[in-house]
């Protein structure tokens, strides 16, 4: 899996970072979705300043471990397909690190 990004936890309880690759250097932030009325909505959403580009899902990895992460999924009308990826937080929760791994056919 590659790091496309590294975030750090805001004061609202959501996340600033940037995401990187080889076409994309922004800055977002994931807010919390407070609008949320059921439990399949999205618990963020991702924001590029006023534009959102994109929604994060509370889950867990499948380890032993059950490990919290978000499921990110965000668009770019350049790209061919939406990006899929994965914010794991560090242990202390402060910061965080979205990772993303190309899905094979």
């Amino acid at each position: 899996m590659a790091t496309i990004g590294r975030f750090t936890q805001s004061k609202d309880g959501g996340w600033t970072g940037t995401i990187r690759t080889l076409t994309i250097n922004a800055k977002v932030r994931l807010v919390p979705n407070d609008g949320r009325d059921n439990p399949s909505a999205p618990a963020y959403r991702l924001l590029l300043g006023h534009h959102h580009i994109g929604d994060a899902w509370e889950a867990q990895t499948n380890d032993n471990e059950q490990r919290p992460y978000l499921r990110l999924h965000f668009d770019d009308p350049a790209l061919p397909t939406p990006i899929s990826a994965a914010l794991f937080p560090s242990e202390d929760g402060v910061s965080a690190k979205l990772l993303w791994k190309r899905i094979r056919a």
